[in-house]
Parts: C-alpha cells; sequence; structure tokens
C-alpha cells in the first residue's frame, strides 16, 4: 500500500505512514492494515517491539480521512461510518494493551486519529515541531479514538479545556496532559530509531531523553481549574464570561466556534470516565455511543460541510445560543445495547 509502509526491519516490526502530502491522515485501509500488521508481530517472537513514524516535516498524522464518511452520510448511509469507528477503536484498544513496547515519533500535526495510533503506546516520543490536538468538537464529533481516557485523567481540568477548545499541545504541553511520554531532539530520531531496529531494547528512548521547552499548559492551570472543572456546559460559559482575563477571553473565543452539542457531550464524558474509573474500554465504548449516532442526530455532518466541504467556516449548530438539554446528551450518551462496541474476540 503506498499510504503505508509495513515492515520487519531488525528485531522492529515498522509502520511508516507515507502520504506527507495528505498530512498522513488515515484511512480505513490503512487502520486495518496496521491492525492486521500488530496481530501479526504479537506472537512474532523475532519483532521485540514496534516503531510507528512518518515520512515529511509537517504531521505525523493529522487525523482520519473523512471525506467518505460525509459522502455516505450525507446519503443516508451511516453502515460505513459505525464500521470505521467501531474498527478503528478496536486498533487504538490493541495499541494501548499491546504486550510489546510500541515507540512512535509523533512530528508535526498529530490529530485525532493520529492520536489513535500515535498516543497509546509505550513510548510516545516527541520533539520541536510537534502539534497534538484533539479538535473533533470543531466538527460536530467528540474527542475519541481513546482520547477521552487521556483528557479525563489530565491534572487540573486540562482535559476539558483541551477537549473543549481544541487547543494545539506542543511537547511540554502534551507530556503534561499525557498525550506524549519523552521528549528528543528530531535530529536525533533516525540515529535512534535505526538503534532500536538493531537491538530491539526500548530502553535507549529513555536514555535520549532532554528536558522539553517549557509549553503554555503549564500557566494555565490555575485558569482550568477554576472555569473547566464546572458541572455543565453553561455553567463553564457563565464562568468564563463573569472574568475579565487574557484566558477567559481566549478560552470564550475558541468555545463559541465550536458544536455546543459536542462540548456538552464532551463534558459528560469525562465526568462519566472519572467516576466510574477510567480505563481505554470504557473511554471507548463511550465514544462510539456517540459516533455511532453521529450522523444521524449530531452536528457531525454540518460540521464537515462548513469545514471541510464547502469551507464557509459558518456551521449551522444544533442549540447555538442556547443552553444544551440535558436530554440531547443522554440520548447521544445511552447504552448502545446490541450494537455496543465490543473486544474480546478481536483482541483475543
Amino acid at each position: 500500500m503506498s499510504d503505508i509502509h509495513i515492515r520487519k526491519s531488525g528485531q522492529a516490526g515498522r509502520i511508516t505512514f507515507t502520504r506527507p502530502k495528505a498530512l498522513n491522515a488515515m484511512s480505513y485501509d490503512m487502520c486495518m492494515a496496521i491492525d492486521e500488521a500488530l496481530r501479526n508481530w504479537a506472537g512474532d517472537n523475532s519483532v521485540k517491539l514496534v516503531v510507528i513514524d512518518a515520512e515529511g516535516e509537517k504531521a505525523f498524522c493529522a487525523g482520519g480521512d473523512i471525506a467518505e464518511l460525509y459522502e455516505t452520510g450525507t446519503k443516508g448511509d451511516y453502515s460505513y461510518g459505525r464500521s470505521f469507528w467501531r474498527d478503528e477503536y478496536r486498533l487504538n484498544a490493541r495499541i494501548f494493551e499491546y504486550k510489546k513496547p510500541v515507540i512512535s515519533f509523533m512530528q508535526g500535526f498529530t490529530m485525532g486519529g493520529g492520536v489513535g495510533i500515535g498516543c497509546h503506546g509505550t513510548h510516545r516520543v516527541v520533539g520541536e515541531s510537534s502539534q497534538i490536538a484533539m479538535p473533533e468538537v470543531g466538527i460536530g464529533l467528540v474527542p475519541d479514538v481513546g482520547g477521552s481516557l487521556m483528557l479525563a485523567l489530565a491534572p487540573d481540568h486540562l482535559g476539558e479545556y483541551l477537549g473543549m477548545t481544541a487547543a494545539r499541545m506542543g511537547a511540554d504541553d502534551a507530556i503534561l496532559a499525557g498525550f506524549a511520554d519523552y521528549f528528543i531532539p528530531q535530529e536525533q530520531w533516525p540515529a535512534l530509531i535505526a538503534a532500536l531496529e538493531e537491538t530491539g531494547n526500548a530502553k535507549l528512548v529513555e536514555d535520549a531523553v532532554q528536558p522539553a521547552p517549557e509549553g503554555k499548559l503549564r500557566g494555565m492551570r490555575a485558569g482550568t481549574a477554576r472555569h473547566f472543572g464546572k458541572g455543565s456546559l453553561a455553567e463553564i460559559f457563565a464562568g468564563l464570561e463573569a472574568e475579565d482575563s487574557d484566558f477567559a477571553t481566549g478560552a470564550l473565543k475558541s468555545l463559541k466556534r465550536n458544536s455546543p452539542l459536542s462540548m456538552a457531550c464532551t463534558v459528560e464524558m469525562l465526568r462519566r470516565l472519572r467516576a466510574d474509573g477510567p480505563a481505554i474500554r470504557r473511554a471507548l465504548d463511550l465514544e462510539y455511543r456517540y459516533t455511532f449516532r453521529a450522523m444521524e442526530k449530531s452536528d457531525f455532518l454540518e460540521g464537515i460541510r462548513a469545514q471541510i466541504i464547502d469551507k464557509d467556516r459558518n456551521p449551522q449548530w444544533q442549540f447555538a445560543g442556547k443552553d444544551v438539554p440535558a436530554s440531547a446528551v443522554d440520548n447521544l450518551l445511552a447504552p448502545l445495547g446490541a450494537d455496543a462496541l465490543t473486544f474480546e474476540e478481536e483482541l483475543s
């Protein structure tokens, strides 16, 4: 497959995204190719670890390839999207639960589906150009691909802030928020990857770590704790609107761009995950409840139209300028019954 290069090299299983002109956006076929490789390498004793990287300077993986999701969804065919999300989430769980080290090198943009590939392994490496984000609320979705788990675990309600504003994280920010582990200067990556292939020794990653330049989130923790720990979207808005500060002004500007329904569901998802005990399968199950219904009941298709198709940047959100009723959130996050996401057979 020309979009992704999967092979064994030395003692490493190697996965490289190879469509840099498309910011290494991940298609369904790419997703399934990664899944097949991980299945095969799980029982291959010659593979000591897995290394995931990408060609190009701009992006590790800027997200999922959503053009076909929009095309099928607007025709009333929701099955393709449901299958895509189901199989992608199973892959996310496989990476998180993999029994061998999974080492990712995330330069440039790592967003959405790219987070699901790069941010669930054991050794998540960032560098000078890294920009990690969960921008789903800007297209009418919720933070998914297991991203809700990391958001729920982030300190001082940084998770709500990141998930609702779609703010980008530099290297230090990503480490603070739990989306990455190690800062290593990018000029060192090729030699380190070669050494990993030769030795199969993941500890080489830890030996190469350097301090990351301080990011912006550390100075925002007081503000996120003060405002984004509120119980509802309406309360978060009210608190920010009552405060005259650069933090509040900037946060409000970002929030007003995004889908109110998506943001309200994001708040509720993170609350539920913390209450029930954050776990990857629980997070993915909750995310799938939303995405299973997304084309039919959420702002997703309108968000794609406004941002990607027509590019008028003027989405007509449900509940724009109004409080989101709790019933709308509950309807999107209700259990799916027989359609619920399953893992057991696929991960056995």
